[in-house]
C-alpha cells in the first residue's frame, strides 16, 4: 500500500514538474535592458519641452520639440530636406571612400616599416592636429567653389585619421604573435600578410569609424561657409538667416541622426568582420 501511494505521488510530482515552467528559461530582464537606450532620447524631449513651455527661451529661437519633429518627418517623407539630406550623404560618402582607399593601405605599408613612419609622423600629427576647416581658403584656391573643393577638404581630413590608425595598429601588433610566425620560420612577406594585416583590422575600422564621422562634420561646415546650392549645412545656414527655426533645428536633427547612422553601421560591420579582436 506504501509503495502504490509512493509510486503515485511520484507520478503526480512528474506530472507536475513535467507542466511547469524549465528551470532554465532565462528571466524576463532583457526587456528592460533594451529600453535603456530609450531613457536620453525621452530625457531630452522632456527638458526641450520644458524649456519652451516655460519659456526660459523665446519660441522664435527654440521650436517644441513635437513642432521640430513634425517638420523632420514632413521633410524627409519627400520634402526638400530628403534632397539636401542625400546630397550631404553623396558628398560624405564620396570623402570617405577616397579616404579610406589612401589612408588604409598607406597606413598599413608605413607601420609596417617603424622607421619610415617615424620619418613622416610630425607631418602626420601635425595635419591631424590642424582643424581641417582652417585649410578651407587653400583648398578653395586650389579647387574653387565646387562639389569637388567639399568632397576634397573632408576626404583630407578623414584620410589623417584613418591613416594613423592604421600604421599604429601594425607598428602595435601582438610582438607575441609576431615573433611565433619568425620561429615557425615564416618569411617577412608571410609575416605582414597573415599577421601584422590581420592585426591592424581592429584599429583600422576605429580609423574608419572616426574617418566618416570626421568626413560628414567636414561636409556639414563646408556646405555651409563654401557657396552650395544644396546640403543640410546649406540648409541650416539659410534657414538661420531667415529665423526659420523649425526647418534649422530639423536639419540639425537630421545630420546628427546620420552621424549616428554611419556609427552604428561601422560598429555592426567591425564585430561581423573581427570578430576575434581582444582573443
Amino acid at each position: 500500500m506504501d509503495a502504490t501511494n509512493a509510486s503515485r505521488a511520484g507520478a503526480a510530482a512528474a506530472t507536475a514538474t513535467a507542466g511547469a515552467p524549465p528551470a532554465s528559461r532565462p528571466p524576463r530582464k532583457w526587456t528592460a535592458a533594451r529600453l535603456l537606450p530609450l531613457i536620453g532620447p525621452l530625457a531630452l524631449y522632456v527638458v526641450w519641452d520644458l524649456v519652451v513651455r516655460l519659456q526660459l527661451v523665446s519660441p522664435v529661437l527654440l521650436p517644441t520639440p513635437g513642432a521640430t519633429l513634425v517638420a523632420l518627418a514632413k521633410g524627409m517623407a519627400g520634402g526638400p530636406l530628403l534632397g539636401d539630406f542625400l546630397s550631404s550623404v553623396n558628398r560624405t560618402l564620396q570623402a570617405f571612400v577616397i579616404a579610406g582607399v589612401i589612408g588604409v593601405p598607406l597606413g598599413v605599408l608605413l607601420g609596417s616599416n617603424e622607421k619610415a613612419y617615424r620619418s613622416v609622423e610630425f607631418l602626420v600629427d601635425f595635419f591631424r592636429s590642424t582643424p581641417s576647416s582652417a585649410l578651407i581658403p587653400l583648398f578653395l584656391m586650389i579647387f574653387g567653389v565646387t562639389d569637388m573643393n567639399k568632397i576634397a577638404i573632408a576626404a583630407f581630413a578623414a584620410v589623417l585619421v584613418i591613416l594613423f590608425n592604421s600604421a599604429y595598429g601594425v607598428i602595435n601588433a601582438r610582438k607575441q604573435r609576431v615573433m611565433a610566425a619568425r620561429v615557425m620560420g615564416a618569411s617577412r612577406w608571410q609575416i605582414f600578410k597573415d599577421v601584422l594585416i590581420w592585426e591592424s583590422l581592429q584599429p583600422t575600422f576605429v580609423g574608419l569609424r572616426s574617418g566618416v564621422s570626421m568626413a560628414l562634420v567636414i561636409v556639414i561646415v563646408a556646405e555651409m561657409f563654401i557657396g552650395s546650392d544644396s546640403g543640410l549645412g546649406n540648409r541650416i545656414i539659410n534657414a538661420q538667416q531667415v529665423l526659420n527655426v523649425r526647418d534649422m533645428y530639423a536639419s540639425i536633427l537630421a545630420a546628427g541622426a546620420l552621424g549616428y547612422v554611419l556609427n552604428i553601421l561601422f560598429l555592426v560591420l567591425e564585430k561581423r568582420v573581427v570578430h576575434w579582436s581582444g582573443r
